[in-house]
């Protein structure tokens, strides 16, 4: 049988990981998959509780985490993936983790991010700005950004056009598209539902 060498990449908001059972939930949701990265944000998992996390399959795992069980994010590889891993930056409140490195030898970074509430596009500035210099054609952005990418990212018209537009011209300015509208075109899919708000949005990218 012939390998599969097809990169599968999976990126969820898992609103917390204290609970072992929402832990045993997330691993046996991650089995299910069977992703070859799965990328985890608000684990809310301090920098000493993190050991908690067992996926059987993704033992790599590589965590960003601060002092209080807020924020947190997580990549886990696949364990038959062949992974290099050359550079690894976090973000000491946990708000972001890179990776940089290779795997089944093809050069890749990840950038997994999650942005704190009500700064979502100065968070994404500064930390882009931070890290430019480790971003490149190879590198993949996922994460819960609270921004959306395109008006088709809300359900109703009274998008923020301005912020919309500024996102993009900070992710053409580093050679990014983002890649689900690319391959999907105008379907409508939603991430995130604040009944506050009654508006549909897709969000985590």
């Amino acid at each position: 049988m012939a390998e599969n060498t097809d990169l599968v990449i999976l990126t969820v908001n898992v609103n917390g990981m204290n609970s072992p059972i929402k832990r045993r939930q997330i691993a046996d949701w991650i089995k299910s998959q069977n992703p070859t990265i799965c990328c985890l944000q608000e684990t809310h998992l301090k920098q000493g509780d993190t050991y908690r996390v067992k996926v059987k399959g993704w033992s790599k795992i590589y965590y960003a985490s601060g002092e209080v069980k807020k924020a947190g994010v997580a990549i886990l590889i696949l364990d038959q993936a062949k992974v290099k891993i050359d550079l690894i930056k976090r973000d000491k409140e946990g708000n972001y983790i890179l990776l940089k490195g290779s795997i089944n030898n093809e050069a890749i970074s990840i950038l997994n991010m999650y942005a704190p509430s009500g700064m979502a596009l100065s968070f994404l500035k500064e930390k882009l700005r931070e890290l430019q210099e480790e971003i490149d054609n190879k590198t993949v952005i996922v994460g819960d950004l609270k921004l959306a990418l395109s008006e088709l990212d809300k359900s109703n018209h009274k998008t923020n056009k301005k912020e919309i537009k500024e996102v993009n011209r900070i992710l053409e300015k580093l050679g990014m598209l983002d890649l689900w509208r690319k391959l999907n075109g105008d379907t409508r899919e939603y991430t995130f539902f604040p009944a506050v708000h009654g508006t549909y949005s897709n969000i985590d990218h």
